[in-house]
């Protein structure tokens, strides 16, 4: 069975594989709506089992600050000051050393195409928490929980391991035994930002189906997608005529990427794909790998369905 398939891509890098993979172009609105996908035009692997988002609730974020720029609530060009107490280190402006100053559609930039948290965090702050959870409600994401930014996991870590900065934090965290970094909240379902793989692979269908807001809000998150730096997971299984626009994930042991594949036919497929591995690493290049290759196989079955 294809499923069977793909749980042993998975098995060989050392990690257990969850994946929902759907074509975007279903027979109908209410399809979408009712989530009533034939079983032979989806691929499912635990696909309604809780998993944790990490960076992937960017996609939320994002999407809620084009609804409200599309409203008329926000202007795209406002200012943003990113300062040393909104670093959090990382990529983009997370790692700057000095203040940088740039616009709100640029934070959004940031944070879909290079995953920046503090970028992340401050469009948070305009955009409101509330609105973003809000938002996961009125798209019928019913199991989808969002606590927080970057910061609020970042800030829930450094109290789960008693440090006070991230200097710390990076000297006592590797001392800890694994079975008290597996207890953290930052990767407990129940207690972090999370959702299903179904739950995520719905939100980017109705994101191209232009169902998720206004035809701009819709495709301003498409283009910030399709423009994101790394191409180590999903992308990597799919051959370069294919189109992929995605959002990845990263926490230690969680290796998460969720995105659209779309093929020059006109075939286009949403695919959420969530590996954990028992080693609590940050960065396995077979377990980034087995992401791509296990996303094609379930592609591939789709599109044979489809012809």
């Amino acid at each position: 069975m294809i499923e069977e398939r793909i749980r042993e891509v998975f098995a060989r890098a050392g990690a257990v594989g969850l994946l929902h993979a759907v074509p975007v172009d279903v027979r109908s609105a209410v399809a979408v709506e009712a989530d009533a996908t034939p079983d032979d035009r989806e691929v499912a692997v635990s696909a309604d089992e809780p998993v944790v988002i990490a960076s992937v609730f960017k996609v939320l974020l994002v999407l809620e600050f084009a609804r409200q720029v599309a409203a008329g609530q926000l202007d795209p060009r406002e200012r943003a000051l990113v300062t040393a107490a909104d670093r959090l280190g990382g990529w983009g402006t997370a790692g700057c050393l000095d203040d940088v100053e740039l616009s709100l559609r640029d934070l959004a930039y940031f944070a879909m195409s290079v995953s920046d948290n503090s970028a992340a965090d401050l469009l948070l702050a305009r955009v409101g928490l509330d609105t973003v959870r809000l938002l996961a409600k009125e798209l019928g994401l019913d199991r989808t929980r969002i606590v927080g930014g970057p910061r609020d996991v970042l800030q829930s870590m450094f109290a789960e391991v008693g440090a006070r900065s991230e200097a710390e934090f990076a000297a006592r965290y590797p001392e800890l035994p694994d079975d008290h970094k597996r207890r953290l909240a930052v990767l407990d379902p129940q207690r972090t930002n999370a959702s299903t793989p179904r739950e995520i692979t719905r939100l980017l269908r109705l994101i191209w189906r232009d169902a998720a807001g206004t035809p701009e809000a819709c495709a301003f998150v498409r283009d910030l997608m399709t423009r994101q730096v790394f191409r180590h997971r999903l992308a990597s299984g799919f051959p370069d005529e294919a189109v992929i626009a995605a959002k990845t994930g990263t926490l230690p042991g969680l290796h998460i990427e969720t995105g659209v594949v779309h093929y020059p036919d006109g075939g286009c497929y949403s695919v959420a794909v969530f590996a954990r591995t028992r080693e609590l690493t940050a960065s396995r290049q077979a377990v980034d790998a087995a992401i791509g290759t296990a996303a094609r196989i379930a592609v591939d079955f789709l599109r044979t369905r489809d012809r």
